[in-house]
């Protein structure tokens, strides 16, 4: 189960590249990551926690801007594949990381492409405020849930038989 989180935290990257990271962040210095996860020290800072807050609420502010980039620009996919692999990697097992982080890192590109071509789309019927503050909505909600979700989950002892 700590992969699945790893990818759908990557999939959150997809669509807003800080906000995986200010939430895993939030949840390293509050002790609230998975027992036994795979997340660098450096994430649990404060500073660096305060400053990931502080990138995430630029990235939600500018998106709403008409001369805000495209998602798959290449600086946006470059921050998208980091944070995915981090925060991948951050929910993950210690001992499964690596594989965690290249998930992360393969879903937020797969869903930047994915969620750029929706919000295009919406773009044109309802204008670019209103599908960003809903892709805001899913975007903050989908990565608290993912990271509570990862929180509760507990290691599994395998039996010997």
């Amino acid at each position: 189960m700590a992969l699945i989180h790893s990818i759908l935290m990557g999939a959150v990257a997809g669509m807003r590249a800080m906000t995986p990271l200010a939430t895993v962040t939030a949840a390293a210095c509050n002790g609230r990551l998975p027992a036994g996860n795979g997340a660098p020290r450096l994430l649990a800072n404060p500073l660096v926690s305060a400053g990931a807050k502080a990138l995430a609420a630029g990235e939600l502010a500018g998106d709403k801007l008409d001369d805000a980039p495209d998602r798959i620009v290449p600086a946006g996919m470059l921050a998208r594949i980091v944070t995915g692999a981090l925060a991948g990697a951050a929910l993950a097992p210690r001992e499964q990381r690596g594989l965690a982080a290249v998930l992360g890192a393969g879903a937020a590109v797969g869903a930047a492409y994915l969620t750029f071509n929706l919000r295009v789309r919406a773009m044109k019927r309802y204008g670019q405020k209103a599908t960003g503050a809903v892709e805001d909505a899913i975007t903050l909600g989908s990565a608290s849930l993912i990271a509570r979700s990862a929180a509760r989950e507990r290691p599994r002892r395998r039996r010997l038989r």
